[in-house]
Protein backbone atom coordinates (compact mmCIF):
# COMPACT_ATOMS: atom_id res chain seq x y z
CA UNK A 1 0.00 0.00 0.00
CA UNK A 2 1.56 1.64 1.62
CA UNK A 3 0.91 0.58 -2.40
CA UNK A 4 1.29 1.37 -0.51
CA UNK A 5 2.08 3.04 -2.86
CA UNK A 6 4.09 5.77 -5.15
CA UNK A 7 5.34 9.12 -3.49
CA UNK A 8 7.10 12.42 -3.91
CA UNK A 9 10.48 14.17 -3.69
CA UNK A 10 12.15 16.37 -5.89
CA UNK A 11 16.18 16.36 -6.59
CA UNK A 12 18.25 18.52 -9.28
CA UNK A 13 20.58 17.09 -12.12
CA UNK A 14 21.92 14.07 -11.78
CA UNK A 15 25.47 15.02 -12.32
CA UNK A 16 24.84 17.18 -9.25
CA UNK A 17 24.43 14.87 -6.65
CA UNK A 18 27.27 14.68 -4.14
CA UNK A 19 24.93 14.85 -1.33
CA UNK A 20 26.27 12.13 0.52
CA UNK A 21 29.51 14.08 1.16
CA UNK A 22 27.61 17.05 2.52
CA UNK A 23 27.67 17.29 6.44
CA UNK A 24 28.15 14.81 8.37
CA UNK A 25 26.14 10.78 8.63
CA UNK A 26 26.16 11.38 12.33
CA UNK A 27 22.66 11.23 14.08
CA UNK A 28 23.78 12.80 16.75
CA UNK A 29 22.94 16.39 15.79
CA UNK A 30 20.69 18.24 18.78
CA UNK A 31 19.02 21.75 18.73
CA UNK A 32 18.80 24.46 21.31
CA UNK A 33 15.44 22.41 22.92
CA UNK A 34 17.76 19.02 22.60
CA UNK A 35 15.42 17.70 20.32
CA UNK A 36 17.81 15.64 17.79
CA UNK A 37 17.97 14.13 14.71
CA UNK A 38 16.31 11.06 13.74
CA UNK A 39 14.56 11.21 17.06
CA UNK A 40 10.88 10.21 15.69
CA UNK A 41 11.81 7.41 14.20
CA UNK A 42 11.98 5.80 17.83
CA UNK A 43 10.55 8.00 19.83
CA UNK A 44 7.70 10.83 19.91
CA UNK A 45 8.98 14.31 19.37
CA UNK A 46 7.30 17.39 21.47
CA UNK A 47 4.38 15.28 22.95
CA UNK A 48 1.60 17.37 24.26
CA UNK A 49 -1.91 17.82 24.83
CA UNK A 50 -2.28 21.22 23.54
CA UNK A 51 -5.40 22.08 21.52
CA UNK A 52 -5.90 25.14 19.07
CA UNK A 53 -3.85 26.33 16.03
CA UNK A 54 -3.61 25.92 12.28
CA UNK A 55 -1.63 22.45 10.89
CA UNK A 56 -0.71 23.42 7.60
CA UNK A 57 -0.03 20.36 5.08
CA UNK A 58 1.55 21.13 1.79
CA UNK A 59 2.64 19.11 -1.02
CA UNK A 60 3.51 18.84 -4.80
CA UNK A 61 1.15 17.17 -6.96
CA UNK A 62 -1.95 15.70 -5.53
CA UNK A 63 -3.16 12.75 -3.74
CA UNK A 64 -4.69 10.14 -6.19
CA UNK A 65 -7.97 10.80 -4.36
CA UNK A 66 -9.58 11.85 -1.35
CA UNK A 67 -12.14 9.63 -1.52
CA UNK A 68 -11.42 6.67 0.78
CA UNK A 69 -12.31 3.46 -1.27
CA UNK A 70 -10.45 5.14 -4.14
CA UNK A 71 -7.11 5.91 -2.74
CA UNK A 72 -3.66 3.32 -2.91
CA UNK A 73 -0.92 6.22 -2.25
CA UNK A 74 1.05 5.69 1.06
CA UNK A 75 0.59 9.72 1.87
CA UNK A 76 -3.39 8.94 1.31
CA UNK A 77 -3.69 6.18 3.16
CA UNK A 78 -2.26 8.26 6.09
CA UNK A 79 -3.88 11.21 5.63
CA UNK A 80 -7.42 10.38 5.29
CA UNK A 81 -7.31 8.61 8.75
CA UNK A 82 -7.86 12.25 9.93
CA UNK A 83 -11.49 12.02 8.64
CA UNK A 84 -12.80 8.65 8.28
CA UNK A 85 -12.24 5.03 10.25
CA UNK A 86 -12.04 1.52 8.18
CA UNK A 87 -12.95 -1.62 10.21
CA UNK A 88 -8.89 -1.55 11.44
CA UNK A 89 -5.92 0.63 11.59
CA UNK A 90 -2.34 0.40 12.27
CA UNK A 91 -1.24 1.06 15.56
CA UNK A 92 -0.01 4.59 16.19
CA UNK A 93 3.87 3.61 17.15
CA UNK A 94 7.29 4.39 15.44
CA UNK A 95 9.41 1.42 14.75
CA UNK A 96 7.62 -2.36 14.43
CA UNK A 97 5.14 -1.57 16.94
CA UNK A 98 3.89 0.26 14.30
CA UNK A 99 3.22 -2.46 11.97
CA UNK A 100 0.52 -3.87 14.90
CA UNK A 101 -3.23 -4.00 13.47
CA UNK A 102 -5.61 -2.87 15.93
CA UNK A 103 -9.54 -2.05 15.59
CA UNK A 104 -10.74 0.89 14.62
CA UNK A 105 -14.31 1.32 13.36
CA UNK A 106 -14.81 -2.80 14.44
CA UNK A 107 -14.70 -3.33 18.26
CA UNK A 108 -12.19 -6.19 17.84
CA UNK A 109 -10.06 -8.10 15.01
CA UNK A 110 -11.89 -9.97 12.75
CA UNK A 111 -13.05 -13.92 14.05
CA UNK A 112 -12.68 -16.08 11.16
CA UNK A 113 -14.31 -19.12 9.99
CA UNK A 114 -12.30 -22.81 10.88
CA UNK A 115 -11.40 -22.65 7.11
CA UNK A 116 -10.70 -18.93 7.24
CA UNK A 117 -13.15 -18.26 4.36
CA UNK A 118 -15.59 -16.49 6.23
CA UNK A 119 -14.58 -13.55 8.94
CA UNK A 120 -17.44 -11.45 11.10
CA UNK A 121 -16.24 -8.01 12.60
CA UNK A 122 -18.98 -6.13 15.26
CA UNK A 123 -18.69 -2.48 14.63
CA UNK A 124 -18.74 -0.29 17.88
CA UNK A 125 -21.87 1.28 18.69
CA UNK A 126 -22.86 5.13 18.60
CA UNK A 127 -20.25 5.69 15.88
CA UNK A 128 -21.37 8.90 14.05
CA UNK A 129 -21.14 10.86 11.20
CA UNK A 130 -20.30 14.32 10.50
CA UNK A 131 -24.65 15.15 10.19
CA UNK A 132 -24.77 13.11 13.43
CA UNK A 133 -26.21 9.86 11.93
CA UNK A 134 -25.24 6.38 13.45
CA UNK A 135 -22.78 4.47 10.67
CA UNK A 136 -24.57 1.10 10.58
CA UNK A 137 -22.55 -2.31 9.26
CA UNK A 138 -24.67 -1.32 5.75
CA UNK A 139 -22.75 1.30 5.38
CA UNK A 140 -19.86 -0.70 5.29
CA UNK A 141 -21.15 -3.15 3.29
CA UNK A 142 -22.28 -0.52 0.61
CA UNK A 143 -18.77 1.07 0.71
CA UNK A 144 -17.05 -2.02 -0.26
CA UNK A 145 -19.42 -3.25 -3.00
CA UNK A 146 -18.93 0.46 -4.99
CA UNK A 147 -15.19 -0.14 -4.34
CA UNK A 148 -15.97 -3.34 -7.22
CA UNK A 149 -16.93 -0.47 -9.97
CA UNK A 150 -13.22 -0.39 -11.20
CA UNK A 151 -14.48 2.29 -14.00
CA UNK A 152 -15.56 4.57 -11.01
CA UNK A 153 -13.43 4.03 -8.23
CA UNK A 154 -10.54 2.39 -10.14
CA UNK A 155 -7.50 3.60 -7.70
CA UNK A 156 -7.66 1.64 -5.17
CA UNK A 157 -6.52 -2.09 -4.36
CA UNK A 158 -8.07 -5.14 -5.83
CA UNK A 159 -8.34 -7.34 -3.26
CA UNK A 160 -12.08 -7.68 -2.30
CA UNK A 161 -12.46 -7.97 -6.31
CA UNK A 162 -10.04 -10.59 -5.83
CA UNK A 163 -11.44 -12.28 -2.32
CA UNK A 164 -15.08 -12.19 -1.90
CA UNK A 165 -17.25 -14.83 -3.48
CA UNK A 166 -19.09 -12.53 -5.78
CA UNK A 167 -16.40 -9.71 -6.07
CA UNK A 168 -15.42 -10.58 -9.79
CA UNK A 169 -19.44 -11.00 -10.79
CA UNK A 170 -20.89 -8.16 -8.58
CA UNK A 171 -20.65 -4.49 -10.74
CA UNK A 172 -21.06 -2.33 -7.68
CA UNK A 173 -23.91 -0.31 -7.22
CA UNK A 174 -24.16 2.28 -10.23
CA UNK A 175 -25.39 -0.50 -12.36
CA UNK A 176 -27.13 -2.61 -9.87
CA UNK A 177 -28.54 -0.72 -6.58
CA UNK A 178 -30.13 -3.63 -4.87
CA UNK A 179 -27.61 -4.49 -1.97
CA UNK A 180 -29.21 -7.61 -1.64
CA UNK A 181 -27.49 -8.70 -4.68
CA UNK A 182 -23.76 -8.30 -3.23
CA UNK A 183 -23.15 -11.65 -1.50
CA UNK A 184 -20.17 -11.14 -0.65
CA UNK A 185 -20.59 -8.87 2.40
CA UNK A 186 -23.76 -9.62 4.71
CA UNK A 187 -25.06 -8.03 7.35
CA UNK A 188 -27.14 -9.77 10.01
CA UNK A 189 -27.69 -7.19 11.95
CA UNK A 190 -26.82 -3.42 12.16
CA UNK A 191 -23.44 -3.92 14.02
CA UNK A 192 -22.14 -6.83 12.18
CA UNK A 193 -20.67 -7.33 9.04
CA UNK A 194 -19.69 -10.54 7.49
CA UNK A 195 -17.26 -11.24 4.65
CA UNK A 196 -17.53 -13.90 2.49
CA UNK A 197 -14.41 -15.13 0.60
CA UNK A 198 -13.69 -17.54 -2.03
CA UNK A 199 -10.30 -18.87 -0.62
CA UNK A 200 -8.84 -19.06 2.60
CA UNK A 201 -6.79 -15.75 3.79
CA UNK A 202 -5.04 -15.60 7.14
CA UNK A 203 -4.20 -12.09 6.86
CA UNK A 204 -7.45 -10.37 5.93
CA UNK A 205 -7.54 -8.34 8.96
CA UNK A 206 -4.68 -6.34 7.01
CA UNK A 207 -7.31 -6.06 3.71
CA UNK A 208 -9.84 -4.41 6.23
CA UNK A 209 -8.00 -1.77 7.57
CA UNK A 210 -7.91 0.12 4.21
CA UNK A 211 -10.44 2.93 3.55
CA UNK A 212 -12.36 0.84 1.49
CA UNK A 213 -14.04 -0.30 4.25
CA UNK A 214 -14.64 3.56 5.77
CA UNK A 215 -18.60 3.26 5.95
CA UNK A 216 -20.35 5.54 2.80
CA UNK A 217 -24.29 5.71 3.48
CA UNK A 218 -25.42 4.92 0.15
CA UNK A 219 -27.97 7.85 0.07
CA UNK A 220 -24.98 10.27 0.07
CA UNK A 221 -23.05 8.61 -2.48
CA UNK A 222 -22.57 11.02 -5.27
CA UNK A 223 -20.05 8.04 -7.24
CA UNK A 224 -16.63 9.74 -8.75
CA UNK A 225 -17.92 12.68 -7.14
CA UNK A 226 -18.18 11.57 -3.52
CA UNK A 227 -14.41 12.55 -3.28
CA UNK A 228 -15.15 16.08 -3.35
CA UNK A 229 -16.30 15.99 0.16
CA UNK A 230 -16.81 12.57 1.71
CA UNK A 231 -18.40 11.92 5.18
CA UNK A 232 -16.31 11.80 7.85
CA UNK A 233 -16.09 9.59 10.79
CA UNK A 234 -12.92 10.84 12.08
CA UNK A 235 -11.60 14.28 14.45
CA UNK A 236 -11.99 16.22 11.56
CA UNK A 237 -14.55 16.98 8.46
CA UNK A 238 -13.93 19.07 5.35
CA UNK A 239 -15.24 22.42 5.51
CA UNK A 240 -16.87 22.66 1.80
CA UNK A 241 -15.43 20.53 -0.87
CA UNK A 242 -11.69 19.33 -1.58
CA UNK A 243 -10.83 20.99 -5.05
CA UNK A 244 -8.29 18.67 -6.85
CA UNK A 245 -5.22 20.28 -8.17
CA UNK A 246 -5.37 23.01 -5.21
CA UNK A 247 -6.58 21.46 -1.89
CA UNK A 248 -8.88 21.97 0.94
CA UNK A 249 -9.43 22.64 4.25
CA UNK A 250 -10.38 20.19 7.73
CA UNK A 251 -12.03 21.70 10.77
CA UNK A 252 -13.19 20.10 13.70
CA UNK A 253 -15.83 17.22 13.00
CA UNK A 254 -18.45 17.79 16.00
CA UNK A 255 -19.76 14.37 16.23
CA UNK A 256 -16.59 11.98 16.74
CA UNK A 257 -16.01 10.42 20.36
CA UNK A 258 -13.11 10.58 21.21
CA UNK A 259 -13.53 7.62 23.90
CA UNK A 260 -14.37 5.19 20.83
CA UNK A 261 -11.12 6.22 19.08
CA UNK A 262 -7.44 5.12 20.84
CA UNK A 263 -5.73 5.91 17.50
CA UNK A 264 -6.29 9.85 17.03
CA UNK A 265 -6.15 13.11 18.43
CA UNK A 266 -8.18 16.55 17.67
CA UNK A 267 -5.87 19.00 18.49
CA UNK A 268 -5.24 21.43 15.52
CA UNK A 269 -8.55 23.28 15.43
CA UNK A 270 -7.95 23.57 11.74
CA UNK A 271 -5.82 21.86 9.13
CA UNK A 272 -5.28 23.13 5.57
CA UNK A 273 -4.26 20.68 2.82
CA UNK A 274 -2.20 22.65 -0.39
CA UNK A 275 -1.66 20.51 -2.85
CA UNK A 276 -0.06 21.94 -6.48
CA UNK A 277 3.08 23.36 -5.03
CA UNK A 278 6.35 23.16 -6.41
CA UNK A 279 8.82 20.86 -4.41
CA UNK A 280 11.89 23.76 -3.99
CA UNK A 281 8.66 26.46 -2.73
CA UNK A 282 7.44 23.77 -0.32
CA UNK A 283 10.74 22.97 1.16
CA UNK A 284 11.67 26.47 1.34
CA UNK A 285 8.51 27.02 3.74
CA UNK A 286 8.69 23.99 5.76
CA UNK A 287 12.36 25.71 6.83
CA UNK A 288 10.91 29.06 7.64
CA UNK A 289 8.00 27.59 9.59
CA UNK A 290 5.10 28.89 7.14
CA UNK A 291 4.41 25.43 6.05
CA UNK A 292 4.64 22.10 8.86
CA UNK A 293 4.13 18.79 6.82
CA UNK A 294 5.38 17.66 3.34
CA UNK A 295 2.16 15.54 2.99
CA UNK A 296 4.08 13.23 0.55
CA UNK A 297 6.41 12.38 3.31
CA UNK A 298 9.73 11.33 0.97
CA UNK A 299 11.72 13.76 1.46
CA UNK A 300 13.02 17.65 0.38
CA UNK A 301 14.60 18.32 -2.67
CA UNK A 302 18.66 18.32 -3.02
CA UNK A 303 18.78 21.81 -2.16
CA UNK A 304 16.99 21.64 0.86
CA UNK A 305 18.54 18.47 2.24
CA UNK A 306 22.45 20.13 1.71
CA UNK A 307 20.95 22.87 3.25
CA UNK A 308 19.71 20.69 6.37
CA UNK A 309 22.51 18.37 6.30
CA UNK A 310 25.28 21.50 6.72
CA UNK A 311 23.33 23.20 9.43
CA UNK A 312 23.01 21.59 13.10
CA UNK A 313 20.10 23.89 13.66
CA UNK A 314 18.15 22.69 11.17
CA UNK A 315 19.59 18.71 10.88
CA UNK A 316 18.29 18.41 14.38
CA UNK A 317 14.28 18.88 13.31
CA UNK A 318 15.18 16.33 10.52
CA UNK A 319 14.39 12.58 10.46
CA UNK A 320 15.44 10.04 8.09
CA UNK A 321 13.67 6.83 8.34
CA UNK A 322 13.68 3.84 6.09
CA UNK A 323 10.51 4.69 4.18
CA UNK A 324 9.44 1.36 3.76
CA UNK A 325 9.40 2.29 -0.17
CA UNK A 326 11.32 0.05 -2.94
CA UNK A 327 11.82 1.82 -5.77
CA UNK A 328 12.45 0.37 -8.55
CA UNK A 329 11.88 0.23 -12.87
CA UNK A 330 9.03 -2.16 -13.74
CA UNK A 331 9.55 -3.62 -17.06
CA UNK A 332 6.29 -4.89 -19.16
CA UNK A 333 7.21 -8.30 -20.48
CA UNK A 334 4.94 -7.69 -23.14
CA UNK A 335 5.85 -4.18 -24.68
CA UNK A 336 10.11 -6.24 -24.20
CA UNK A 337 8.88 -9.92 -24.32
CA UNK A 338 12.58 -11.18 -24.91
CA UNK A 339 14.00 -11.55 -21.44
CA UNK A 340 17.73 -10.95 -22.85
CA UNK A 341 16.79 -7.40 -24.00
CA UNK A 342 15.57 -6.87 -20.34
CA UNK A 343 18.55 -7.89 -19.23
CA UNK A 344 20.45 -5.58 -21.51
CA UNK A 345 18.41 -3.11 -19.78
CA UNK A 346 19.09 -4.22 -15.81
CA UNK A 347 23.18 -5.07 -16.72
CA UNK A 348 23.90 -1.59 -18.64
CA UNK A 349 22.10 0.38 -16.24
CA UNK A 350 24.41 3.36 -13.99
CA UNK A 351 23.35 1.89 -10.59
CA UNK A 352 25.65 4.89 -8.84
CA UNK A 353 23.82 7.42 -10.63
CA UNK A 354 20.49 6.27 -10.63
CA UNK A 355 21.27 5.88 -6.20
CA UNK A 356 22.38 9.27 -6.31
CA UNK A 357 18.92 10.69 -8.14
CA UNK A 358 17.39 9.39 -4.65
CA UNK A 359 20.00 11.43 -2.81
CA UNK A 360 23.24 8.83 -1.78
CA UNK A 361 23.54 7.64 1.65
CA UNK A 362 20.56 10.09 3.00
CA UNK A 363 17.91 8.42 0.03
CA UNK A 364 18.45 4.85 1.02
CA UNK A 365 20.44 1.92 0.07
CA UNK A 366 20.82 0.38 -3.49
CA UNK A 367 18.63 -2.97 -3.94
CA UNK A 368 19.14 -6.03 -5.23
CA UNK A 369 15.25 -7.17 -4.83
CA UNK A 370 12.08 -5.90 -5.13
CA UNK A 371 11.28 -6.63 -1.60
CA UNK A 372 12.39 -4.51 1.25
CA UNK A 373 14.70 -5.50 4.28
CA UNK A 374 11.84 -4.50 7.02
CA UNK A 375 9.62 -6.74 5.14
CA UNK A 376 9.66 -9.94 7.60
CA UNK A 377 11.74 -12.61 6.79
CA UNK A 378 12.98 -10.99 3.48
CA UNK A 379 16.58 -12.31 1.98
CA UNK A 380 18.55 -10.59 -0.33
CA UNK A 381 19.10 -11.84 -3.61
CA UNK A 382 22.51 -12.59 -5.39
CA UNK A 383 20.83 -12.05 -9.00
CA UNK A 384 22.29 -8.97 -9.63
CA UNK A 385 24.84 -7.65 -6.95
CA UNK A 386 25.36 -3.85 -6.61
CA UNK A 387 27.69 -1.44 -4.85
CA UNK A 388 28.47 2.02 -4.79
CA UNK A 389 30.31 2.83 -7.91
CA UNK A 390 28.69 0.34 -10.38
CA UNK A 391 28.13 2.18 -13.47
CA UNK A 392 26.74 -0.63 -15.83
CA UNK A 393 28.58 -3.00 -17.85
CA UNK A 394 28.63 -2.45 -21.22
CA UNK A 395 29.84 -6.00 -22.08
CA UNK A 396 27.64 -7.71 -20.42
CA UNK A 397 24.66 -5.95 -21.94
CA UNK A 398 26.02 -6.13 -25.27
CA UNK A 399 26.16 -9.82 -25.09
CA UNK A 400 22.46 -9.75 -23.61
CA UNK A 401 21.30 -8.17 -26.66
CA UNK A 402 23.27 -10.23 -29.44
CA UNK A 403 21.45 -13.20 -26.90
CA UNK A 404 17.84 -11.21 -27.65
CA UNK A 405 18.71 -10.94 -31.58
CA UNK A 406 18.79 -7.41 -31.49
CA UNK A 407 23.10 -6.78 -31.82
CA UNK A 408 22.57 -3.45 -32.40
CA UNK A 409 19.98 -2.61 -30.04
CA UNK A 410 16.51 -1.06 -29.72
CA UNK A 411 14.93 1.75 -29.08
CA UNK A 412 11.74 2.12 -26.30
CA UNK A 413 9.95 4.99 -23.90
CA UNK A 414 10.58 5.43 -20.52
CA UNK A 415 8.06 7.05 -18.48
CA UNK A 416 8.69 9.05 -15.19
CA UNK A 417 6.34 11.68 -13.09
CA UNK A 418 7.07 15.21 -14.83
CA UNK A 419 6.56 16.80 -11.18
CA UNK A 420 9.19 14.25 -9.58
CA UNK A 421 12.75 15.53 -10.54
CA UNK A 422 14.02 12.50 -8.51
CA UNK A 423 12.54 10.12 -11.02
CA UNK A 424 13.49 12.41 -14.44
CA UNK A 425 16.77 12.19 -12.86
CA UNK A 426 16.87 8.52 -12.57
CA UNK A 427 15.45 8.41 -16.58
CA UNK A 428 18.22 10.64 -16.97
CA UNK A 429 20.54 8.35 -15.61
CA UNK A 430 19.50 5.35 -17.47
CA UNK A 431 19.34 6.87 -20.75
CA UNK A 432 22.99 7.90 -20.57
CA UNK A 433 23.89 4.78 -19.63
CA UNK A 434 21.98 2.44 -21.84
CA UNK A 435 23.23 4.86 -25.04
CA UNK A 436 26.50 3.16 -24.38
CA UNK A 437 24.91 -0.47 -25.12
CA UNK A 438 22.97 0.83 -27.99
CA UNK A 439 19.84 0.66 -25.91
CA UNK A 440 18.31 4.12 -27.13
CA UNK A 441 15.43 5.31 -24.45
CA UNK A 442 12.94 7.98 -25.14
CA UNK A 443 11.74 10.08 -21.91
CA UNK A 444 8.29 10.59 -21.60
CA UNK A 445 6.91 13.14 -18.41
CA UNK A 446 3.60 12.25 -17.29
CA UNK A 447 1.25 13.75 -14.73
CA UNK A 448 1.49 12.29 -11.44
CA UNK A 449 -2.64 12.14 -10.90
CA UNK A 450 -3.30 9.98 -13.51
CA UNK A 451 0.84 8.17 -13.63
CA UNK A 452 -0.48 5.45 -11.74
CA UNK A 453 -3.89 4.90 -13.36
CA UNK A 454 -4.20 5.46 -16.56
CA UNK A 455 -1.09 5.96 -18.03
CA UNK A 456 1.74 3.79 -16.91
CA UNK A 457 -0.62 1.89 -14.42
CA UNK A 458 -3.02 0.76 -18.36
CA UNK A 459 -0.92 -1.89 -19.87
CA UNK A 460 -3.31 -0.82 -23.06
CA UNK A 461 -1.71 2.74 -23.16
CA UNK A 462 2.00 1.74 -22.31
CA UNK A 463 1.87 -1.03 -25.19
CA UNK A 464 0.36 1.83 -27.90
CA UNK A 465 2.78 4.06 -26.60
CA UNK A 466 5.83 1.76 -26.93
CA UNK A 467 6.71 2.22 -23.07
CA UNK A 468 8.43 -0.65 -22.21
CA UNK A 469 9.61 1.00 -18.74
CA UNK A 470 8.97 3.21 -16.16
CA UNK A 471 9.71 4.38 -12.23
CA UNK A 472 7.89 3.59 -9.51
CA UNK A 473 7.77 3.16 -6.02
CA UNK A 474 5.86 0.76 -3.73
CA UNK A 475 5.34 -0.12 -0.04
CA UNK A 476 3.78 -3.03 1.55
CA UNK A 477 0.02 -2.91 1.12
CA UNK A 478 0.43 -4.15 5.00
CA UNK A 479 4.14 -5.49 6.69
CA UNK A 480 4.69 -9.43 5.28
CA UNK A 481 5.70 -10.43 1.73
CA UNK A 482 2.09 -10.83 0.46
CA UNK A 483 0.91 -7.61 1.35
CA UNK A 484 4.13 -6.32 -0.74
CA UNK A 485 4.12 -8.72 -3.29
CA UNK A 486 1.00 -9.85 -4.42
CA UNK A 487 -0.39 -6.70 -6.11
CA UNK A 488 2.84 -6.53 -8.49
CA UNK A 489 3.19 -9.98 -9.29
CA UNK A 490 -0.09 -12.20 -9.10
CA UNK A 491 -1.86 -12.44 -13.14
CA UNK A 492 -4.83 -12.08 -11.11
CA UNK A 493 -4.18 -8.67 -10.30
CA UNK A 494 -4.00 -7.65 -13.34
CA UNK A 495 -6.15 -4.72 -14.40
CA UNK A 496 -6.83 -2.08 -16.69
CA UNK A 497 -6.98 0.71 -14.91
CA UNK A 498 -4.39 1.53 -11.78
CA UNK A 499 -2.77 -2.02 -12.39
CA UNK A 500 0.35 -2.49 -9.53
CA UNK A 501 0.97 -5.66 -12.08
CA UNK A 502 2.67 -3.21 -14.33
CA UNK A 503 5.91 -6.02 -15.40
CA UNK A 504 2.49 -7.91 -16.58
CA UNK A 505 4.12 -11.05 -14.83
CA UNK A 506 1.71 -14.34 -15.70
CA UNK A 507 4.23 -16.87 -14.38
CA UNK A 508 2.16 -20.42 -13.42
CA UNK A 509 5.06 -20.97 -10.60
CA UNK A 510 4.09 -17.13 -9.14
CA UNK A 511 0.53 -17.79 -9.31
CA UNK A 512 0.67 -20.97 -7.49
CA UNK A 513 2.68 -19.95 -4.66
CA UNK A 514 -0.05 -17.44 -4.13
CA UNK A 515 -3.05 -20.14 -4.17
CA UNK A 516 -0.16 -22.37 -1.62
CA UNK A 517 0.75 -19.42 1.26
CA UNK A 518 -2.70 -18.80 1.83
CA UNK A 519 -2.91 -22.37 2.64
CA UNK A 520 0.19 -22.28 4.92
CA UNK A 521 -0.07 -22.15 9.14
CA UNK A 522 4.05 -21.67 8.97
CA UNK A 523 5.02 -18.18 8.63
CA UNK A 524 8.32 -19.62 8.06
CA UNK A 525 7.09 -21.96 5.26
CA UNK A 526 5.05 -18.61 3.96
CA UNK A 527 8.43 -16.43 3.99
CA UNK A 528 10.47 -19.23 1.94
CA UNK A 529 7.48 -19.06 -1.09
CA UNK A 530 7.58 -15.13 -0.60
CA UNK A 531 11.58 -15.08 -1.34
CA UNK A 532 10.97 -17.32 -4.20
CA UNK A 533 8.44 -14.78 -6.03
CA UNK A 534 10.69 -12.29 -5.62
CA UNK A 535 13.54 -14.17 -7.48
CA UNK A 536 11.27 -15.51 -10.03
CA UNK A 537 10.80 -11.98 -10.86
CA UNK A 538 14.61 -11.00 -10.84
CA UNK A 539 14.84 -14.24 -12.66
CA UNK A 540 12.14 -13.18 -15.64
CA UNK A 541 14.31 -9.47 -15.82
CA UNK A 542 10.43 -7.73 -15.14
CA UNK A 543 12.08 -5.07 -12.79
CA UNK A 544 15.41 -3.32 -12.36
CA UNK A 545 16.24 -2.66 -8.92
CA UNK A 546 16.87 0.50 -7.40
CA UNK A 547 17.20 1.95 -4.02
CA UNK A 548 15.25 0.67 -0.80
CA UNK A 549 14.19 4.12 0.53
CA UNK A 550 15.41 6.41 3.11
CA UNK A 551 13.38 10.34 3.36
CA UNK A 552 15.26 13.22 4.79
CA UNK A 553 12.47 15.01 6.38
CA UNK A 554 11.93 18.08 8.08
CA UNK A 555 9.89 18.43 11.00
CA UNK A 556 9.01 21.58 11.64
CA UNK A 557 9.41 23.10 15.40
CA UNK A 558 5.72 24.13 15.87
CA UNK A 559 4.78 20.63 15.62
CA UNK A 560 4.05 18.34 18.49
CA UNK A 561 3.16 14.64 18.67
CA UNK A 562 5.59 13.79 15.98
CA UNK A 563 6.75 10.35 14.97
CA UNK A 564 7.50 8.10 12.37
CA UNK A 565 4.70 5.45 12.15
CA UNK A 566 6.30 2.48 11.54
CA UNK A 567 4.33 0.84 8.62
CA UNK A 568 3.60 4.18 6.46
CA UNK A 569 7.32 4.95 7.04
CA UNK A 570 5.68 8.66 7.54
CA UNK A 571 4.78 11.40 10.11
CA UNK A 572 1.85 9.97 11.92
CA UNK A 573 -0.62 12.81 10.12
CA UNK A 574 -3.66 11.74 12.77
CA UNK A 575 -2.03 12.44 15.93
CA UNK A 576 0.00 15.83 15.09
CA UNK A 577 -0.79 19.12 17.04
CA UNK A 578 0.99 22.12 16.38
CA UNK A 579 2.13 24.96 19.21
CA UNK A 580 1.57 28.09 17.34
Amino acid sequence: MKSKIMALAGLGLVTSLGVAACGSGSSSSSGASGVSYDAATTGVVNPSTHKGGTLNFGMAGDVDSTDPGNTYLALSVDFDRLYVRPLTTYASKPGQAGGTIVPDLADGLGVPSADMKTWTFKIKKGIKYEDGTEVKAADVKYAVSRTLDRGVLGNGPSYFTQLLIDGSTYKGPYKDKNQADFKGVTTPDDYTVVFHLNTAFPEFNYVVAFGQTAPVPQAKDTGAQYALHPMSTGPYMWQGNYTPGKGGTLVRNPNWDASTDPNRKQLPDTINFTAGMKQEELDQRLISGTMDVDANGTGVADAARQQILTDPKLKANADDPYSGFSWYLPIDTEVIPNVNCRKAIIDGADRDAMWRAYGAQYGGEMSTSLMPPNISGRQPSTLYPVKPGDHGDVAKAKADLVACGKPNGFAVNISFRSERPKEQATALALQQSLAKVGIQLTLKGMPATTYTTSQFGSHTFNKSNNIGLGTYGWAADWPSGYGFLNALTSSAAIVDSGNSNVTMLKDPTVDAAWKQVVTLNDQAAREKLYNQVDNTLLEQAGVLPNVYAKSLDYRSPHLTNVLVQGYYGMYDYANLGVTK
